[in-house]
């Protein structure tokens, strides 16, 4: 990413985004990009984001790192104030941050009961509480946009993915539910659904799962996080007849038919 160039048309210019699991993968990646199209960028993650925010200075772009737990319900409401204390508005969302359980079997019956709870606190309730924190002040400035990010496991079933599948599941179900709520509001809600992208997610896998993976889509080759990030900036910049839905980006993996 440090060879990304600002774009010429920076047709998000102004525009206040937020965007979690800002840190690294599809949130840095996503930071960068809207940075690059002219937003002003809130780097939201429990971890450091210090890196992002310098390679969106890079490119001249506009940011500011918050430590934010989407877990937590207080840390949303005062992540948001701070940006509406900054901006005075919130024109974007982008809920990127998400885990997988790497603390016990992932299937139906081996998952244990802590691990189902961390999954769906950090990738189901964060989106839910990350919406929760925005939708008021987007109603009160006219409308704005919300990009949740989903999985393809949530539209099929994959292996030791259990407690991953049902919270990206549940992420598909609150943004249409969100999208029928406040569409009358010029509030559009969408959702993308990623293939197996290379980001530090996949750390703890060996080579062979990595291979095995990328065979699994159509184009053979894992995705990378530009690829994700460059569909969450078209539908911030451009989608305006677009809400509740979801958007496969897999290269071809749900095209295909078998694991």
């Amino acid at each position: 990413m440090t060879d990304l160039e600002p774009l010429q048309d920076a047709t998000l210019a102004g525009k206040v985004a937020i965007v979690t699991g800002a840190a690294q993968g599809i949130g840095r990646a996503t930071a960068v990009r809207l940075a690059a199209e002219g937003a002003h960028v809130t780097c939201a993650d429990i971890k450091d984001t210090a890196e992002t925010v310098a390679l969106i200075e890079k490119v001249g772009g506009q940011a500011v790192g918050v430590d934010l737990d989407v877990r937590s319900a207080a840390a949303w409401e005062s992540g948001v104030a701070g940006v509406l204390e900054r901006h005075g508005r919130v024109d974007l969302l982008a809920n990127i941050a998400g885990i997988v359980n790497l603390e016990s079997e992932d299937t139906v019956v081996g998952l244990t009961e802590a691990a189902w709870d961390d999954v769906i606190a950090t990738d189901l309730k964060g989106v839910w509480l990350g919406m929760r924190a925005v939708i008021p002040s987007m109603i009160d400035a006219g409308g704005g946009r919300i990009v949740n990010i989903s999985s393809l496991a949530a539209l099929r079933g994959l292996p030791n993915l259990a407690s991953y599948s049902a919270a990206k599941g549940g992420v598909i179900g609150l943004t249409q539910q969100a999208a029928f709520e406040y569409g009358d509001r010029n509030i559009l809600v969408n959702a993308i659904a990623p293939g197996t992208i290379d980001t530090p997610i996949l750390g703890d896998i060996t080579p062979e799962m990595k291979a095995a993976n990328a065979q699994a889509h159509i184009i053979r080759r894992l995705g990378q996080p530009e690829e994700i990030a460059s569909m969450v900036a078209y539908l911030f910049r451009e989608g305006r007849f677009l809400t509740g839905l979801v958007y496969p980006v897999d290269g071809g993996w749900s095209a295909k038919g078998n694991y």
